[in-house]
């Protein structure tokens, strides 16, 4: 009888055709007798024989066996699948990622959350795939190629930043940057701040008894307004190349005040100290800081004789001739190779110094000193230094003031040095001359490829000439890139030797 059962389970058919033989061999007992079963003599049908209408068999079968509607019959994942989820779902409490092999790695990698904790992702993952979904998960904008090109040194470099920028000093606890540098010292090459807040100023406690005909109740108490000392958390960053910096409040809005974008003493002190003990920095900026000479002279002081420092950027701040000196002598006594000083208060006698220094120099390449004030008696200075140095390859010095006698002295210039590529005198008032005389020495140079003179009052002739004579320096230069084994056979058939 068991059997007939299971046959019924999976025949319905089948069911149905025992059910009319049991009932015709009732009807007949009492005249024939017993007669044996017709279900002993029953052939198995076929299968697919058996199942005319699979379809309406196969849910009838799932009502039968399982009352689950969410059960199916698709295979049990794999035991692999079950360890994979189980480790991406307890991966906080438990990280397991070196064990498992690569394509297991991987499956756990793409299906891990961004919010986990720095401290279990930091030092374990290094999947950029990974670090790529982090980034894009807090900034819209995200430009990999400014951190190398590598999405985990960007999103360590930029939570450092976030966190240094709404540091707020007496307020916000110092462990909070501190306790990041052992998860993000080896990934950390470049620190960009654009600003620094000061501390809050508070109300002052009200007096008690007689109070003074000048106090007023509820004067604000004045606090120390100096920021955040960078000293620790820079010994602490071992790789760190370059450091950009901004003392400055941004968007504060109707709570403006100057002493908001105060650079203190002691901020300059605290900094200078930090950038002579960081012997990795490569690239130091320092701009829009209010920072007047005698802050200059402290930073570039602790810059003297640094071991790897080839950048210097102390653009739009209050510097004049005394800071212009001090970073003249840091051009002899370090490897610079860029100096800027634009929009500062660099007048002639600051300009003759760093001219000074300019025409022995061997490791400076680029000189930024627009919109100072040096006029004619720096840039003359300028052109004397160029017509010695033989490193110097971009000169910036737009709105400067600069007329005729600058020109004069830069057409000769232009006829022998072989070493700049680009000059910028716009904004200034090179006149009619001026600019004849420029065209008389772009005739004989080949190596010039940039030349600015907008709104330098250079006629619109002398201006087109120039732009020609530079467009056959840039076609020969990149002549010169395609085939460089034509150009030095050409240099050594026309030698010394050769001639004639």
């Amino acid at each position: 009888m068991q059997d007939n059962v299971t046959s019924a389970l999976l025949d319905p058919s089948h069911s149905s055709v025992s059910t009319q033989d049991k009932s015709s061999t009732g009807g007949h007992t009492s005249s024939t007798g017993p007669q044996p079963s017709k279900l002993s003599s029953i052939t198995p049908v076929p299968a697919k024989s058996r199942n005319p209408n699979s379809g309406a068999n196969f849910h009838r079968m799932r009502r039968i066996i399982a009352e689950d509607p969410e059960w199916s019959l698709t295979i049990v994942p794999l035991l692999t699948e079950l360890c994979i989820q189980h480790i991406i779902k307890n991966f906080q409490r438990n990280p397991i990622l070196k064990q498992l092999l690569p394509e297991h790695q991987q499956k756990v990698l793409n299906h891990l959350s961004p919010d986990l904790p720095l401290a279990v992702t930091a030092n374990l993952i290094d999947d950029e795939n990974y670090w790529l979904r982090c980034c894009m998960q807090r900034w819209p904008v995200c430009h990999v190629a400014e951190h190398g090109g590598s999405w985990k040194r960007m999103f360590f470099e930029r939570h450092l930043e976030n966190l240094l920028k709404h540091f707020i000093p007496g307020t916000t606890d110092p462990a909070v940057i501190l306790d990041l540098l052992p998860l993000c010292r080896n990934y950390v090459r470049r620190v960009h701040v654009d600003q620094f807040l000061p501390p809050v100023r508070l109300l002052a406690q009200p007096q008690t008894g007689d109070q003074s005909d000048s106090g007023s109740e509820g004067e604000m108490e004045e606090p120390a307004l100096d920021h955040y000392q960078l000293g620790d958390l820079v010994a602490g960053l071992s790789h760190l190349e370059e450091l950009d910096l901004v003392y400055g409040v941004k968007d504060c809005g109707m709570n403006f005040e100057w002493n908001l974008f105060l650079f203190t003493y002691h901020d300059c002190h605290s900094l200078a100290a930090t950038i002579k003990a960081c012997h990795t920095l490569k690239i130091f900026k320092l701009t829009q800081s209010k920072v007047n000479d005698e802050k200059a002279r402290i930073i570039i002081r602790s810059l003297l004789d640094h071991p790897v420092l080839e950048e210097l950027d102390l653009s739009h701040n209050l510097i004049g001739d005394r800071g212009a000196r001090g970073a003249a002598k840091l051009l002899n006594h370090s490897r610079l190779r860029v100096l800027n000083l634009a929009n500062n208060q660099v007048h002639g006698p600051g300009a003759q110094s760093l001219a000074h220094a300019l025409a022995h120099n061997t490791n400076l390449v680029s000189l930024n000193l627009r919109l100072n004030c040096i006029k004619d008696e720096g840039g003359q200075a300028l052109a004397h230094a160029l017509q010695t140095n033989k490193c110097l390859t971009t000169l910036h010095l737009g709105g400067n003031e600069l007329s005729e006698p600058t020109a004069t002295l830069l057409s000769q210039v232009l006829a022998i040095n072989t070493t700049l590529t680009s000059i910028n005198l716009s904004c200034n008032h090179i006149g009619l001359d001026g600019g004849k005389q420029l065209l008389e020495g772009m005739s004989d140079n080949k190596t010039l490829l940039e030349f600015d003179l907008r709104l330098s009052d250079v006629a619109q002739e002398s201006e087109y000439l120039i732009g020609q004579a530079l467009y056959a320096n840039r076609e020969a230069a990149r002549q010169r890139a395609l085939n460089p084994s034509h150009f030095m056979s050409t240099i050594t058939a026309s030698g010394p030797e050769n001639s004639g």
